[in-house]
């Protein structure tokens, strides 16, 4: 029987435990065994490492119990560990004793190759795959890192509300319900609450979730995802970019600190990563629509918004993400600053990540004129009435401010290399999907 004052630990803490004995709880991922020696591959949600169970080093029913359990079962073992070479991990477990914590019969994912549906349908448990759970631990350090930067930086964390009674890109992309007898929606972004935090605070930030109704079906789309936005008191475009590749910068190079593992895991090319230090390139929206017609796009004129393939042929230009600045007014929503010199376009950039991942920020200067938010405001047939408090911004004290939203889940998927984002999140709501 298993010692009840074994000192337990995670497959995590391994590596400081060499040479003791240790009790370790674990589901098993798969197994493999030839006659007098069992291979346990063990997980227990800090990692992945190999048990190994000699048969002439354990009892009868030790052995017996090694070459009967079944996938997904879930136990206590104990044995050594010893350091291994031959595994990245670098280490493993020698077996001495198994408890049986509860049977798992017929569990649905097995080592074969699954269709991408049936993958969804079982989410649930998918979550417990190698590849899966790499993606995760990576999301987990974006996320933690970003705390880390915006801690660092001097910015409070602010929680926007998610029912709204106004949006900030007008209405057609929300979710409507009610608010006991007022109308309402889900949030689509936190930015008008931060920008009047920002006024409170100097230097914000958010991290929520947002819901955009577009009835989209691209690798680069949720229903529901994460953003972490960020806005400043007195930041004008330029330093707000800088603040932007700064946090970028600094999530990637976390990542590759941190997750050796799991990049290896997911087969990611690192070289690509160690590349992605600030500063980072800009190029015009008007110089940009240039290259497009020198590529020979003629699908896209001045004043259109890209598409996912304008933005990767962009971003294939560079080795790095690209902030493509200064949009027409006329495809951006109405809170962003006019240029100074232009009133065709305004201050604002996109950030496109290399590799095709296409945008991960978007971010502006605000408007802080008191008349021309009203104009704004007007010109885009939105009800002043809910924006009255908005417009307060610009009436008591206004000053120059910019801000930025970054895309966690878009994010993800360029750091990990995935392909489609339903595998960046751990539940993903697609168009067809609210289940499980």
């Amino acid at each position: 029987m298993l010692e009840d004052n074994m000192k337990k630990i995670s497959i995590q803490d391994m590596p400081k435990h060499v040479g003791e004995t240790v009790k370790i709880g674990a589901w098993l991922a798969n197994k493999r065994s030839s006659g007098k020696i069992a291979f346990l591959q063990l997980r227990d949600g800090s990692g992945f490492v190999q048990g190994v169970v000699v048969k002439a080093n354990v009892s009868e029913e030790t052995f017996a119990a090694a070459k009967s359990i079944s996938q997904e079962s879930s136990l206590y073992v104990i044995g050594e560990v010893t350091e291994d070479t031959r595994s990245s991990f670098g280490y493993e477990l020698q077996i001495q004793e198994i408890q049986v914590v509860s049977e798992a019969h017929d569990y649905p994912i097995t080592p074969k190759e699954h269709g991408v549906e049936f993958l969804m349908d079982h989410r649930h448990i998918w979550l417990r795959s190698k590849k899966q759970h790499a993606i995760m631990v990576v999301r987990n350090e974006i996320i933690r890192a970003t705390y880390e930067f915006f801690n660092g930086e001097g910015f409070k964390k602010v929680d926007p509300p998610i029912l709204t009674g106004s949006a900030p890109e007008g209405t057609s992309e929300l979710f409507h319900t009610k608010y006991f007898d007022q109308d309402a929606f889900l949030s689509q972004s936190g930015q008008l609450y931060l920008e009047a935090a920002a006024m409170a605070l100097g230097k914000v930030f958010s991290f929520g979730p947002t819901f955009r109704a577009e009835k989209s079906k691209t690798r680069r789309h949720l229903i529901e995802f994460w953003m972490i936005e960020g806005e400043m008191a007195f930041y004008e475009h330029d330093e707000s970019l800088e603040v932007q590749e700064q946090y970028v910068a600094y999530i990637v190079q976390s990542v590759l600190k941190n997750c050796k593992l799991e990049l290896e895991l997911l087969g990611r090319d690192t070289t690509k990563l160690e590349n992605i230090q600030a500063p980072f390139p800009r190029i015009s929206y008007d110089e940009a629509i240039e290259l497009l017609h020198e590529k020979g796009f003629d699908d896209i004129q001045w004043g259109e918004d890209f598409g996912a393939p304008h933005e990767t042929a962009i971003a294939e230009h560079y080795d790095k993400p690209v902030f493509i600045t200064c949009y027409p007014v006329g495809i951006k929503p109405f809170y962003m600053q006019p240029h100074p010199e232009r009133n065709d376009v305004v201050l604002c950039a996109d950030l496109i990540a290399p590799e095709g991942y296409g945008e991960i920020i978007g971010g502006s200067e605000r408007i802080y004129d008191y008349e021309l938010m009203k104009q704004r405001i007007a010109e885009h047939g939105l009800d002043e009435e809910a924006y009255a408090w908005y417009l307060d911004l610009s009436k008591y004290g206004a000053v120059p401010h910019s801000g930025f939203g970054l895309g966690l889940e878009r994010t993800v998927a360029w750091i990990t290399g995935v392909e489609h984002v339903r595998e960046t999140i751990p539940f993903p709501r697609l168009l067809n999907r609210i289940y499980p």
